[in-house]
């Protein structure tokens, strides 16, 4: 095969001696060959060793540590597992019924969704996307307001200055740039506010999520990335997506620390997160944390994941389910009883009456609102559309 006629990067042609045109050989520094290193100056930026995730997840359940746990917290973060299992058949249920559009379920992340909404303080910020809405639910946001976005009703059904939690997400990674933009502002003024971005292994392939880690290290914005690792983008496989030994291990080539951690069992899922949150708070900086779970559901009510997984697949993710680990490990401190299991079965079958009856309740619905909170003042072009459509309703009772 014949060679380019072009030097490699220059754009002139090369001489039969391989010379470009007006060098010569002592004009060229040597810059191959044995000894040859950089300057003396260089040397890296960050020591990479402290940034690299441990070589396997960090785990609570299932090791000496979980006899230490906080008993009080494993009560809590079951009932709430529960209630999110529940909601999750319940949210499920609703799109057969055509009370929801779409419906993107979290069935085994439970212990991620539940770990965000519980490890942030008060002042503190959730960004979620789109299929975080039990981690929304778990930060106290009224389920219903939660769900009003993939009912089709609102743009997004809840206050977010109110509730310290961005809109639900569609698009991917998006909400990653606006997390590092809030935290780094809440810095400048001088507040202790974290963010928590919570972002798919899918999301990890976008731009956004390569330029919102990079300003959040440069700045040292307070922000903490949790990436749920469940496997797959819709039907694309994590192998077809990168080749890095890792999520966590991209976290080194932006400077921050990498953790992994088992995303099925919730206590390690709260330690991890409660740390890198407070070492945001203190000032440290950003973490990007990777949960290895499951989407054991298809990605939406409107995908077949049969067509890219087998049945089989799923079992050995089944056996590893978050609530029967977390089940496991208080009977086994005798923390719970058979009743006391119960009623929090029976609190969470009431939470899904509730949201049924309310859910089955036809919203009232004004056309007119399309053109609130688009921008905090109409622009001549929303003016214009507004009493266009103002017209048509008049037209139509008329």
């Amino acid at each position: 095969m014949a060679r380019s006629s072009l030097a490699s990067g220059s754009g002139k042609p090369a001489t039969r001696s391989g010379k470009r045109p007006g060098t010569t050989a002592a004009a060229r520094p040597e810059t191959t060959g044995p000894g040859h290193t950089p300057p003396p100056g260089w040397r890296p930026m960050t020591d990479p060793a402290p940034l690299l995730p441990d070589p396997e997840p960090f785990r609570v359940l299932g090791t000496p540590a979980a006899a230490d746990a906080d008993p009080v917290l494993m009560r809590e973060l079951y009932e709430a597992l529960v209630r999110g299992r529940r909601f999750n058949r319940q949210a499920t249920a609703l799109t057969q019924q055509g009370r929801l559009a779409v419906y993107p379920s979290t069935t085994g992340q439970e212990a991620c969704e539940v770990a965000a909404a519980r490890c942030l303080g008060e002042r503190d910020w959730l960004f979620p996307s789109y299929r975080d809405t039990l981690a929304v639910v778990a930060r106290g946001v009224d389920p219903v307001e939660v769900l009003t976005l993939l009912r089709g009703d609102w743009h997004n059904g809840y206050d977010p200055a109110a509730t310290r939690v961005a809109p639900l997400s569609t698009p991917l990674a998006t909400q990653l740039p606006h997390a590092v933009g809030l935290a780094h502002a809440a810095r400048l003024r001088g507040d202790d506010t974290v963010a928590l971005a919570l972002v798919g292994d899918g999301g990890t392939s976008e731009g956004d999520f390569h330029e919102a880690l990079n300003f959040a290290a440069v700045w040292k914005a307070p922000v903490v990335f949790l990436v749920q690792n469940n496997g797959f983008a819709i039907s694309v496989p994590l192998h077809k997506q990168t080749a890095a030994p890792s999520l966590a291990h991209k976290a080194v080539g932006y400077g921050m620390p990498g953790r992994l951690v088992d995303g099925n069992d919730a206590l390690a899922v709260h330690r991890v997160l409660t740390e890198a949150v407070e070492r945001a708070r203190g000032g440290g900086g950003p973490t990007l944390v990777e949960a290895l779970t499951y989407r054991i559901d298809a990605h939406t009510n409107a995908d077949d994941a049969t067509r890219y997984r087998d049945a089989a697949d799923l079992e050995p993710w089944r056996a590893h389910d978050p609530l029967v680990l977390l089940e496991n490990a208080l009977r086994d401190r005798d923390l719970v009883d058979d009743a006391e299991l119960r009623a929090v079965e029976a609190g969470a079958e009431e939470m899904a009456a509730e949201l049924r009856r309310r859910m089955n309740a036809d919203p009232v619905l004004d056309p007119m609102s399309l053109f609130d909170h688009v921008y905090a003042s109409r622009t001549t072009q929303l003016r214009e559309q507004a009493a266009r459509l103002r017209a048509e309703l008049d037209a139509e009772e008329a």
